[in-house]
């Protein structure tokens, strides 16, 4: 059996789509923990520079990361919904 047929059969059966699905929702959660850190690291440096905004732009970070979450947390469901399907 050459490999093409056995990629061909593999798509078929789905099995390629739960593996993407799978790495999909893997991507999503290391894409989150990176912009979190990011935007943590942007956060501390500007409260470093300007000590006086600290409430400020403590407030625009949470808001911020919870926006990445909830973005990050639709993408692993519905790679989660793809997989089960």
């Amino acid at each position: 059996m050459s490999s093409l047929s056995m990629l061909l059969q593999a798509a078929v059966d789905g099995s390629i789509g739960k593996m993407g699905a799978g790495i999909g929702a893997g991507l999503a959660a290391i894409g989150a923990g990176i912009g979190i850190g990011r935007i943590g690291q942007g956060a501390l440096e500007s409260i470093v520079r300007q000590p006086e905004v600290a409430g400020d732009v403590r407030t625009n970070m949470i808001l911020t990361a919870a926006f990445v979450e909830g973005v990050a947390l639709f993408a692993i469901v519905v790679c989660l919904l793809i997989a089960v399907a």
